[in-house]
């Protein structure tokens, strides 16, 4: 097989998430655990850091990243989904696993794992480790898929341990309850390994408290003790930080999304266990690491601007409430004439929850992303226009895109959004175009 039949075989031999959603979701460890054994454990073979979280855990994850790459560690990268390439997943030093490297791997492991009927992420989460083996990482950061008690890659027994926070999202498998979400997410804290919680409620805190007491593992609460005192957005936008950190009193970054600040206080408090972990890592890596994060890993998707023509457009990933709380402020601080947004989400997310976040004075363009998961453009305009707001349908996210742009003038601005599919394939228009 080249490697487009490579990945073809792994979407529609291994039950894909990001196409399928509730069908391709399997819980449990045991068939990570056979594919592990199988490949000779080789997350044995590295350190690592583990990210969970609602939102916010991508952000976080490349940043750490970079900030260890910038410290001159050899560093693994694994995150989901993907957006342009499925490679994204699985990056050493900012660089994919090579196509090729995919191509071996599956058809080196095929006859063994095909019996085991494993999901997608049991696949890829065992080749992403085998390949950071054979790379010889220093460390890998690894984000959790969905979750964490039962997620894959909770076979790890990590450095350090963060969770970003708690909102309601995938309540079909975590639970309809933010304690009970809490639950999972706290499924990765391990025995004596310190913890960062990034954002708690009362109905979450007890639950981090108990699972760390009972696990013996330290456990900071970043919320408790803010340690960004402010951040602006610059006219090359990028954010900059002032922290109450005195070694490191601004930090610069290209992610500038108004999530960024609680992400910012997290990673603030994650540093001092970083550093004693991977004693290379200073403060002039951690502000490099800071600001060339997209550089170094080349994340995109959040609050990324991707044109100035005819107007400012901007994609965010941002897909559930918890996130579009933040996406809704910032767009009502927008100084434009009018206001864009091309629209659309996933079904099994909290869309009138999010619809009720959303500006009713914007001109909106609904799409239909090209997942199975993707809810009707038409059915998106009918729910939004119960909440208020009005707009047209179009068959894809690029023709939204382009009636967006046609209509557009020098004073307006552009937002795409809704579902990271929707910037998936407002990206793969672009790139296509270019």
């Amino acid at each position: 097989m080249n490697y487009q039949e490579t990945l073809h075989y792994l979407y529609t031999r291994t039950p894909l998430f990001q196409q399928k959603g509730a069908g391709a979701y399997k819980e449990g460890l045991q068939t990570t655990l056979a594919l592990d054994a199988h490949a000779g454990h080789p997350h044995r073979q590295f350190r690592s850091i583990h990210v969970a979280g609602t939102n916010g855990k991508g952000s976080c994850s490349h940043t750490l990243a970079s900030i260890l790459q910038e410290a001159g560690y050899r560093v693994g990268l694994y995150t989901s989904p993907h957006l342009l390439d499925f490679r994204e997943r699985i990056r050493v030093n900012g660089e994919m696993m090579p196509e090729e490297a995919v191509v071996e791997w599956v058809e080196a492991n095929r006859a063994f794992f095909e019996p085991l009927s494993p999901s997608f992420f049991e696949v890829t989460t065992v080749m992403a480790f085998e390949h950071f083996a054979k790379q010889q990482v220093d460390v890998a950061v690894v984000e959790v898929g969905l979750g964490g008690r039962l997620d894959c890659t909770n076979i790890i027994t990590p450095e350090l341990s963060l969770i970003t926070n708690i909102s309601f999202d995938h309540v079909q498998f975590l639970g309809n309850t933010l304690a009970k979400i809490a639950v999972e997410k706290a499924g990765i804290i391990k025995h004596q390994v310190p913890v960062v919680v990034g954002e708690a409620t009362d109905e979450t805190r007890p639950v981090f408290r108990d699972k760390a007491a009972a696990m013996q593992a330290p456990l900071t609460e970043a919320d408790a003790t803010p340690l960004v005192q402010r951040f602006d957005i610059k006219p090359d936008g990028f954010a900059e930080y002032v922290t109450s950190v005195p070694e490191l009193p601004t930090l610069r970054s290209p992610l500038a999304g108004f999530c960024q600040e609680k992400n910012t206080n997290t990673l603030l408090h994650v540093l001092p266990l970083l550093c004693r972990a991977f004693p290379k890592v200073d403060d002039e890596a951690v502000r490099r690491g800071f600001e060339r994060v997209v550089e170094n890993t080349h994340l995109m998707g959040r609050w990324q601007r991707v044109s100035s023509h005819p107007c400012p457009t901007v994609c965010d990933t941002g897909h559930n409430s918890g996130g579009f709380q933040y996406i809704a402020r910032q767009l009502a601080e927008l100084d434009c004439r009018t206001l864009r947004i091309v629209f659309g989400m996933v079904n099994d997310k909290d869309t009138d929850e999010v619809l009720s976040l959303l500006p009713r004075e914007a001109v909106y363009y609904f799409a239909q992303a090209s997942v199975e998961r993707a809810r009707p453009a038409e059915e998106m305009r009918r729910l939004a226009a119960g909440h208020g707001l009005q707009g047209r349908c179009f068959p894809t996210v690029a023709s939204a895109y382009e009636a967006a742009q046609a209509e557009a003038e020098a004073s307006d601005f552009i937002y795409v959004g809704g579902s990271t599919f929707v910037v998936a394939d407002l990206l793969q228009s672009i790139k296509g175009n270019g």
